[in-house]
């Protein structure tokens, strides 16, 4: 079998690339090896960022709506299980935190993907995976003319074997696309031991919330509709010896009763796991033609909410350059910016996740730090540094080139503009997922003229001047980062890293 991009692996960031790629006409297969979406809970909160992008692109229902912004809204959350963080949006953004269950999250990406014409194959188990070019490619062929990845998988109806041009691993924690593909990684052993698991609480023994012990943490989330209860413990007398056998509802039990100091009554389990600290940070996102994103290139702690972001705008910010890419319309250096924009972000995940596990062991020597940090989070209300982090806010990317241009690298707001077709916003120019020139006035002419060449690749729509944007133009990507604002390098020179150039004109 043929296709332009196989992806391994079915979860919420494979089927978020594979919905991304066959929406722009790319011929796309997912293999998955679990026969169905898993109702294990898993991941729960979409932040901030991924929130925004994910409406850019239209990958948001219907129901969730745009906030009104600002300060005066937001959403309470916790910075290492201290309560006071809270994170905001500007005006016209959907809310900063989205809850979505794992489970529908792949359902609704898996749903738009095989609309879009994406193939997703259940069942099938990737056994091995090479390419022909040597993994170290040439910088200045970014999007690679020669050369296929080849997979082979076993399936229900026996051993498959692809060739496509590119292979995305989104194959969890785990990864054997990144094992194949010979890509080392940065790691941190486990130091604690924690456990989670759904189970049924009797007498309402342990109320919701997080709950902080000498012995570690409890986190209690009850479920209305079935009143199950979701526990987490958190264990920092180090890591469980064997961390590695699935645990068993009287190791539950043990282990809420140890922390909590007092015997806590569950039964009827429904799901039982484990987890750690242990991280990871694969060494690069892409080798050749193959690319890791979400658990496959980082692991983390989960506190914050944050696994499940960072997976998504990976998918975001890989996606179109894939697209671009496979149609021939990609620039030398885009595919490497996936690396160079995603790893640093996932790297600030990763620092920021140990940071908030140091806070939590027990110990009466960090209480003078919770305290201070506690203050801290009511502070941060008006600096945003924290809030920003922890929902990725703040993120600035350093562009095709790895230096970050003037004006260039962050969000475009969500702004409220006028064209000759009516009103629009941001959001709605970028539906389409084409890369948007935007135009303000006539002083902009020049601008307008110079991307004639690439009306291929690019929309240009023209709008009036609007005071929250202090440019005559903008290029934005189809995530909403800005790829370039007047003042640094010329619009032409940054077309030419984002695209391919456009052909010579033959001459009769």
């Amino acid at each position: 079998m043929q296709t332009h991009v196989v992806i391994i692996g079915g979860g919420p960031v494979g089927l978020l690339i594979a919905a991304e790629l066959a929406g722009y006409g790319v011929d796309t297969v997912v293999l998955e090896a679990q026969d169905a979406v898993s109702e294990r809970p898993k991941a729960t909160t979409l932040h901030a960022r991924a929130v925004q992008c994910l409406a850019r692109r239209g990958h948001l229902p219907e129901h969730v709506p745009l906030s009104a912004g600002g300060d005066g809204c937001g959403c309470p959350f916790h910075f290492a299980g201290l309560p006071g963080l809270v994170i905001t949006a500007p005006e016209g953004e959907p809310e900063p935190i989205l809850k979505w269950p794992q489970a529908e999250l792949e359902r609704l990406f898996e749903a738009r993907a095989r609309k879009a014409g994406a193939r997703i194959l259940r069942g099938h188990r990737v056994a091995a995976i090479s390419q022909e070019q040597e993994p170290e490619h040439n910088p200045e062929d970014g999007a690679g003319a020669g050369g296929v990845v080849t997979v082979r998988a076993e399936g229900p109806h026996g051993p498959l074997t692809l060739t496509a041009r590119y292979a995305v691993g989104a194959d969890g924690a785990r990864s054997t696309v990144r094992e194949q593909a010979g890509i080392t990684s940065e790691t941190h052993p486990a130091t604690v031991s924690a456990l989670t698991g759904t189970v049924r609480l009797r007498d309402g023994a342990l109320a919701d919330g997080w709950h902080r012990t000498p012995h570690g943490w409890i986190v209690a989330k009850s479920d209305p509709h079935t009143g199950d209860t979701h526990i987490r413990t958190l264990n920092c007398a180090g890591a469980h010896s064997e961390r590695h056998l699935p645990p068993t509802l009287d190791e539950l039990r043990r282990e809420v009763a140890w922390i909590a100091g007092r015997h806590i009554a569950m039964d009827e389990p429904r799901w039982l796991g484990r987890f750690s600290d242990f991280a990871r940070l694969a060494g690069t996102f892409r080798r050749g033609r193959v690319f890791l994103a979400g658990d496959a290139a980082h692991v983390h702690f989960p506190i914050g909410g944050q696994g499940l972001s960072t997976g998504v705008l990976d998918a975001l910010n890989l996606g179109w350059k894939l697209a671009l890419a496979v149609r021939g319309q990609a620039g030398p250096r885009l595919l490497d910016s996936y690396d160079r924009e995603r790893r640093p972000a996932a790297r600030r995940v990763l620092d920021n996740t140990r940071a908030q596990l140091a806070l939590m062991r027990p110990g009466p020597e960090l209480d003078a730090l919770r305290a201070l940090f506690a203050a801290l989070l009511s502070a941060d209300r008006d600096a945003g540094h924290l809030r920003n982090m922890i929902s990725a806010q703040d993120t600035v990317l350093p562009g095709c080139t790895g230096r970050t241009p003037s004006g260039g690298g962050t969000f475009l707001p969500n702004v409220a503009l006028r064209t000759p077709q009516g009103e629009t916003d941001v959001i709605g120019l970028l539906q389409e997922g084409r890369p948007l020139l935007l135009s303000f006035g006539d002083g902009a002419c020049v601008h307008r003229e110079t991307a004639r060449d690439w009306e291929g690749v690019l929309r240009v729509v023209r709008a009036r001047p609007v005071p929250e944007i202090p440019y005559e133009a903008l290029l934005v990507r189809p995530d909403g980062y800005v790829a370039w604002a007047p003042g640094g390098e010329g619009l032409e020179a940054a077309l030419s890293e984002h695209f391919a150039a456009p052909a010579p004109a033959v001459l009769p």
